[in-house]
């Protein structure tokens, strides 16, 4: 059975961004979460966020919205978005430290593939993984609700000339 990838190939681009935008603000609306003004901002950097953010990057890009978002907002809020199921916080195989990074759910499940030397993430998906999650709840008689998968090696920029893949 073959499968039908579908990837990007840029740094931490992130497959299913576009069809999350606004998603947050207005499920934790639906929900009767109150959204003051740092929160709301701080979702919309993360809903139009086009890459995996860490804490420091979802800070900085709040403050350029407004600047009297403090980091204490932001660590509660990613909290907040956690415990509603709403975000994943990824440690992308500690290839930046014990940094984590947060990414909004979309619709469709993906592996996260590093580069253990440059560092580049890319994001793939597959109907084999949706098969492989399938058999799982089959097999053990229960409902996926979290499924994180990742993946390292060397990418081709990263090795050397004579041991590249025949893909190229």
């Amino acid at each position: 059975m073959s499968a039908s990838p579908t990837h990007r190939v840029s740094s931490g681009e992130r497959i299913n961004s576009a069809e999350t935008t606004g998603h947050l603000q207005k499920t934790l609306r639906e929900k009767g979460i109150r959204l003051t003004r740092q929160r709301r901002v701080i979702l919309e950097v993360m809903d139009n966020a086009e890459q995996h953010l860490d804490v420091d990057q979802i800070l900085e890009r709040a403050q350029k919205m407004d600047p009297a978002v403090h980091l204490v907002t932001v660590y509660r809020t990613i909290d907040l978005l956690k415990r509603e199921g709403l975000i994943d916080e990824l440690d992308l195989l500690h290839l930046r430290g014990d940094r984590h990074y947060y990414e909004t759910h979309g619709p469709r499940d993906h592996i996260h593939v590093a580069c253990l030397r440059c560092g580049k993430v890319r994001e793939f998906e597959s109907r084999l993984y949706e098969q492989l999650k399938e058999q799982i709840a089959r097999d053990f008689d229960m409902q996926v609700t979290v499924s994180r998968t990742e993946v390292g090696g060397i990418c081709n920029d990263c090795l050397p000339h004579e041991k590249k893949s025949p893909r190229q």
